[in-house]
């Protein structure tokens, strides 16, 4: 009797749906495109409001939203300043939390894992993608907001509301830190999102879920009352890049933060993996 070797001479797990074949389908999709958009019209949009607002008097205090006409680079920070808390949190968990749930729901994951893709490969696959356009995502925003905010404002120094500045080219380098450090603060978003996605049928169900415990992990951060519980939700370190926009950086915050997401991530994709493996696949 043959065995299943002989049988599929040739056969590799790493060559069943490469990470290309997976990335041009999703880029493909609708809500991928729609996202794209969505944050590439946030820039022209917050353009246009400080076009016709007016400044508020705060007694003297300056803040970030304040310096935000001061030039491209300081647009570019109140760009992912206002997207951190929510907006950002939306291209993680669709793309993390769709992938394949969605699958599911057309009824042919089944099929994929009959090709025959391996499940840990299906998955890693999947996720490899998800995490690569989630951080495309996060990356457009603050390149089109530094492009919009030097056509509209200038090149120049990033102006810092405590004072100083930074020069053209540390101001780059920041953001780039920032962009990463907000990549890797999302990944409990992430982690969340793909966790449910092995768990659903539905993929707005693996996406709302993810993005209402984030909502609700900033809520309890606000809840003061908690004191030093807060240290251990990711949302309480959110904002802990803005330490990296100041004229000496400091990093105490940047990584704390960084090590509790991490930590998260690590489990919930552990789970996910682990109970995909087990998961009765009948869609």
């Amino acid at each position: 009797m043959s065995t299943l070797t002989e049988v599929a001479s040739g056969y590799q797990t790493r060559h069943t749906l490469p990470l290309r074949v997976e990335l041009v389908r999703q880029l493909k999709r609708r809500r991928t495109l729609a996202m794209g958009a969505i944050l590439t019209l946030l820039p022209f949009v917050l353009l246009i409001a400080f076009a016709i607002g007016t400044p508020h008097d705060r007694n003297g205090q300056v803040t970030l939203m304040d310096t935000a006409t001061a030039s491209g680079a300081n647009f570019a920070a109140v760009n992912l300043f206002v997207s951190v808390g929510f907006l950002l949190v939306i291209p993680v968990a669709l793309f993390c939390g769709d992938t394949v749930a969605s699958e599911a729901g057309w009824s042919s994951l089944r099929y994929l894992l009959a090709a025959p893709v391996p499940r840990a490969r299906l998955l890693w696959s999947k996720l490899v993608v998800a995490l690569g356009m989630s951080l495309a995502a996060m990356v457009l925003l603050p390149v089109v907001a530094l492009a919009v905010g030097t056509a509209a404002y200038g090149w120049g120094p990033l102006q810092i509301p405590t004072g100083g500045a930074l020069d053209s080219g540390t101001a780059a380098q920041r953001l780039l830190v920032v962009v990463a450090y907000v990549f890797v603060s999302q990944l409990v978003t992430a982690g969340l999102a793909f966790w449910l996605s092995t768990k659903t049928d539905a993929p707005l169900g693996a996406v709302g879920g993810a993005v209402g415990l984030t909502i609700v992990g900033n809520v309890l951060d606000a809840v003061t009352a908690l004191g030093h519980w807060r240290d251990f939700l990711p949302a309480h370190w959110q904002f802990a890049w803005a330490d990296a926009v100041q004229p000496h950086a400091e990093w105490s915050g940047m990584i704390q933060g960084a090590a509790v997401s991490v930590s998260y991530a690590l489990v919930l994709f552990a789970l996910a993996f682990r109970g995909f493996a087990r998961k009765d696949v009948v869609s």
